[in-house]
C-alpha cells in the first residue's frame, strides 16, 4: 500500500484531523427491518465516511489540496480508503495506517424522511486517534486547520484539545472545529481552555443546546462565544444556519428547493463548504450561505458525499 506523505515535497493547503470510515447505507428503512427475517432496501451502498474524511473529500472534489490527519487499519477497509484518497487526491501520511486495528465501518439506515440510525463498532478506528497521532508542527503550507470530529475520540478530550489548538495557533494558522454530540456531559466552560482557541465553531443546534445546557439556539451561541469561540456557526438544517460573534448575530436562510433524501453528511457539507468559501477570501456571510447550499446538495441524494461532481 503506497501511500502520499503530507510533509517534505508534497504540502496540503488545508489539513483535516479527525474520523475516517466506510458506511453501508441502507434506505429506507422502517421499524419493520427488526420485525422480518429478509427485508427488501431500496437500495444499499457503500461509501467512505465519517466527518474528517467526509469534509477532506469534498474539500479535495472542489480543488482544494487536502491533508487528512487519522488512522485506520491495514485490512481490506483500509485499503477501500487508501484507494479512494489516493484517487481523490487526499493526502495521507505513511503510518495512518495501522497493523493489529479494524478499520471502522458503520452500518447507517435511513427512514423514509431521511432521518438515520447508525449501528457502530466501538473497537474499530473511529474511536481511536490519539494526541500522539497528530504530528507537530504541522505542514507550513496549511492555512487552515479543520478538527471534524470533537467528541469522537475517548482519549481526546479537553487538556488534548488545548496542547493541539494551541499549536495551530501559534502557528498563526486558522482554526476551525466540527462537532459531534458530546459523550461524557461536558460543558461549554469545561471546555474553555480549548474553545478559547477556536476562530470557527460548526456544532448543529442539537449538539450546541446540549454543550451549552441552553434552550435556544441563540443563548447556545452566546455560552460559546463567551468560553472564547471568535466566530459561532450553529447548523440548523432546514432553517439554515445562526452566526454570532462579537460583533454580529444573524440568522442566514437555508437553501430554497431543497428536497431531503439523506441526511447524511449534511453538516460534514456545510463545514467543507464553509472551509472551502473561507479559503477563498470570503466574508463570514459568504462563506455561510456556500456552506447552506453544499448542506442542501448532500440531503437530496444518498451519502455523504456523492452531491458533489463540481464546484457549484
Amino acid at each position: 500500500m503506497d501511500k502520499c506523505n503530507i510533509r517534505g515535497e508534497i504540502n496540503p493547503e488545508i489539513l483535516i484531523i479527525g474520523a475516517a470510515i466506510l458506511d453501508i447505507l441502507v434506505r429506507p428503512v422502517g421499524v419493520d427491518v427488526f420485525r422480518v427475517g429478509s427485508y427488501n432496501a431500496e437500495d444499499i451502498r457503500m461509501s467512505v465516511g465519517a466527518d474528517a474524511l467526509n469534509e477532506a473529500t469534498i474539500l479535495a472534489k472542489m480543488g482544494k489540496r487536502v491533508g487528512l490527519e487519522t488512522v485506520i487499519g491495514k485490512d481490506k477497509a483500509g485499503k477501500l480508503i487508501l484507494d479512494h484518497c489516493r484517487e481523490q487526491g487526499i493526502l495521507l501520511r505513511a503510518d495512518s495506517v495501522r497493523e493489529g486495528l479494524s478499520t471502522g465501518i458503520n452500518v447507517v439506515l435511513v427512514e423514509e424522511d431521511g432521518r438515520r440510525s447508525f449501528l457502530t463498532n466501538p473497537h474499530g478506528s473511529l474511536r481511536k486517534l490519539r494526541l500522539e497521532d497528530i504530528p507537530v508542527p504541522f505542514p507550513e503550507s496549511a492555512k487552515i486547520v479543520c478538527f471534524a470530529s470533537l467528541f469522537v475520540f475517548p482519549e481526546i478530550r479537553t487538556r488534548e484539545l488545548e496542547i493541539l489548538f494551541a499549536q495551530v495557533k501559534k502557528q498563526n494558522k486558522i482554526l476551525c472545529v466540527d462537532m459531534t454530540k458530546c459523550k461524557n456531559h461536558e460543558t461549554a466552560e469545561e471546555m474553555e481552555p480549548a474553545l478559547r482557541y477556536v476562530d470557527y465553531l460548526f456544532p448543529n443546534d442539537e449538539e450546541a443546546l446540549l454543550l451549552t445546557g441552553q434552550k435556544s439556539v441563540e443563548e447556545s451561541a452566546e455560552v460559546l462565544l463567551n468560553v472564547g469561540v471568535k466566530q459561532v456557526v450553529i447548523k440548523c438544517g432546514a432553517r439554515g444556519c445562526y452566526i454570532r460573534t462579537a460583533q454580529e448575530k444573524m440568522w442566514i436562510p437555508a437553501a430554497e428547493g431543497v428536497k431531503c433524501v439523506d441526511t447524511t453528511g449534511a453538516g460534514d457539507s456545510f463545514a467543507a463548504g464553509f472551509i472551502y468559501a473561507l479559503s477563498e477570501g470570503q466574508n463570514l456571510e459568504g462563506c455561510a450561505r456556500y456552506a447552506n447550499i453544499c448542506g442542501g446538495k448532500a440531503v437530496e441524494v444518498i451519502g455523504a458525499t456523492e452531491w458533489i461532481t463540481e464546484r457549484i
